[in-house]
């Protein structure tokens, strides 16, 4: 912690280049899993991530009706997966700080800002370092529990990219008393299923990063809070932040528009989760003696959220679980059943083709509708990322096709 408090003079010193100071979230995350630790992956670590992920992906062939979607098999040590899906975070986290660092600045009287002229800065790079300092805690505790780059649901890693962090699946396997083999070939398998949905769902990856930030966009900032915890700190005792918690600080707002916001977010959560589950469990089938025991432990890890999970949600106000996940998994397995596997994956065809929140109740209604999905798709223009091809402003509808127009001509 005096490293820490060294390093945050230092930087204090300086002017801020955003709402978040992300190189010392970077270190103080670094300083975390140097204390708490951090082994290397090994030769043998390495060999085995690449051949589970090699077999993973020869198991999902024959239950998906993509090909595979991983360009790269890696496995990563903790650090490696902070830096490597820091971009995301990045992207995710700037928004609500920006809004915690301008409460900040409202903090100091209209009267008194003319006095301060160029030390306003300072409230800001007070505010990045603070939060920095904070998410580089929260991100350092996920980095010890993530098992994988699309562990949590999100596409945090490089397209492509398949990752293991074989460290954190050895502990996770012991706790589940089985063997590490098979959960890292689970993992591995779910890891797989990850990379070829959002790698052959173009659209997907900008859906669920724009739904996240959306529902982020209407995350209050508890001022009284701020000023509270501002209120400890001592200008001359720079151990003082230690008191700072920001925990509590952002709440969602309790709005329509909000809570219509968190719905959207956990329904695209629940089908991306919902479908890898589905069709892990259909891969593995008879392959892993236990497959029962690992789809059931999975299913609550992710349903429930690890402590660190719920550490990031109470700092930055954001919670990653599909809470509906078991319905959407049903769901899935409907949709195969009415549908089979190539209609099944073809309602990732569009966003407006995927189940809403009030589907989840009616699975079989929802899949027993889609079997005219031929059609719906057929007349769906699958070049623009939210809907249909609309006409240009002020001109009239360009006929179909199969139109009168068309015959007449």
């Amino acid at each position: 912690m005096q490293q820490f408090m060294s390093q945050l003079q230092n930087l204090l010193s300086a002017p801020g280049s955003g709402p978040v100071n992300w190189d010392l979230a970077r270190q103080v995350a670094a300083s975390q899993l140097a204390a708490s630790g951090d082994p290397a992956v090994s030769p043998f670590d390495r060999n085995a991530v690449e051949e589970a992920l090699r077999i993973a992906d020869l198991w999902l062939e024959p239950a998906t009706s993509w090909p595979t979607g991983i360009q790269t098999s890696i496995a990563w040590n903790r650090n490696e997966w902070i830096f490597r899906t820091l971009d995301v975070w990045r992207k995710l986290c700037d928004p609500v700080a920006s809004r915690m660092v301008g409460a900040m600045g409202d903090l100091v009287p209209p009267e008194a800002r003319a006095q301060l002229g160029p030390m306003q800065s300072m409230v800001a790079t007070l505010g990045g370092a603070l939060f920095g300092g904070q998410l580089g805690q929260a991100l350092g505790s996920l980095a010890a529990e993530v098992l994988s780059a699309g562990d949590i649901g999100l596409p945090l890693g490089p397209a492509g990219t398949a990752a293991l962090v074989p460290a954190n699946i050895k502990v996770y396997g012991e706790g589940l008393e089985l063997p590490e083999d098979e959960v890292r070939l689970y993992v591995a398998l779910r890891e797989a299923a990850h990379q070829r949905l959002f790698q052959h769902v173009p659209w997907l990856r900008g859906h669920v990063l724009t739904a996240v930030e959306n529902y982020a966009a209407g995350i209050r900032v508890n001022r009284e809070a701020i000023e509270e915890a501002m209120g400890r700190v001592d200008p001359t005792d720079p151990e003082s932040m230690q008191a700072i918690a920001l925990e509590g600080i952002f709440t969602p707002e309790d709005t329509p528009a909000q809570k219509a916001s968190l719905a959207r977010l956990e329904t695209v959560l629940a089908l991306v989760e919902g479908w890898v589950c589905h069709v892990v469990d259909s891969a593995a089938g008879e392959r892993l003696p236990n497959v029962v025991r690992l789809g059931e432990a999975f299913r609550r890890r992710r349903a429930a959220g690890g402590p660190a999970e719920q550490t990031f949600a109470a700092l930055v106000g954001l919670e990653l679980r599909p809470r509906r996940l078991r319905e959407a998994a049903v769901l899935w397995a409907a949709l195969t059943e009415h549908r089979g596997i190539a209609g099944r994956d073809a309602v990732w065809g569009h966003p407006d083709l995927l189940s809403s929140d009030d589907d989840f109740a009616d699975p079989e209604g929802f899949a027993a509708a889609r079997l005219d999905l031929d059609d719906e798709l057929a007349t769906f223009d699958f070049t623009a990322p939210g809907g249909p091809e609309e006409p240009a402003p002020g001109g009239d509808t360009p006929p179909r096709p199969d139109s009168e127009g068309d015959e007449k001509a």
